[in-house]
């Protein structure tokens, strides 16, 4: 009798992993083209956005419909090349602080990697609040892949 409930178990442990991790693809985007093509107008619920995208960034709530926004980005490739420090700094380091040659104290500077926009998806729900009016997906030029058919 065991066997059975752990088959049962498995399989909906397996399932609930999928459904958590479907929103977010192995590139990091968090809107996924495919998934975008499953909204159907007037059909989709705000449960089945909420599975396939996650949370909204951004939540507008109007007079008479609520409003999710979902915006993807990519790593920005740096224009120039800066000047390496004289000493690596291991990223595991606590120490906001190293020496250089001169014997001087001198902070590390965390280089911040901009972020461009990659894509952008806008779900608006009917006056119910629960059932999707219109969506907008739109990738940014550059950013790669093709935009699908609402």
């Amino acid at each position: 009798m065991t066997r059975p409930r752990f088959r049962t178990a498995a399989v909906l442990l397996a399932g609930l992993i999928l459904l958590t991790a479907a929103w977010r693809d192995v590139s990091g985007n968090t809107i996924n083209p495919r998934y975008v093509a499953k909204i159907k107008d007037g059909v989709t619920n705000k449960n089945e956005i909420m599975l396939l995208f996650g949370e909204p960034q951004e939540v507008q709530r109007l007079d008479n419909m609520v409003v999710f926004f979902y915006r993807s980005y990519k790593d920005a490739t740096p224009l120039s090349s800066k000047q390496p420090l004289d000493r690596e700094v291991s990223e595991q380091s606590t120490h906001p602080f190293f020496l250089d040659q001169d014997k001087s104290i001198k902070t590390v500077k965390k280089e911040k990697h901009p972020k461009i926009l990659r894509s952008t998806l806008i779900v608006r729900f009917k006056p119910d609040g629960y059932t999707v009016l219109s969506h907008d997906y739109k990738e940014s030029p550059g950013a790669g892949g093709k935009t699908p058919a609402r």
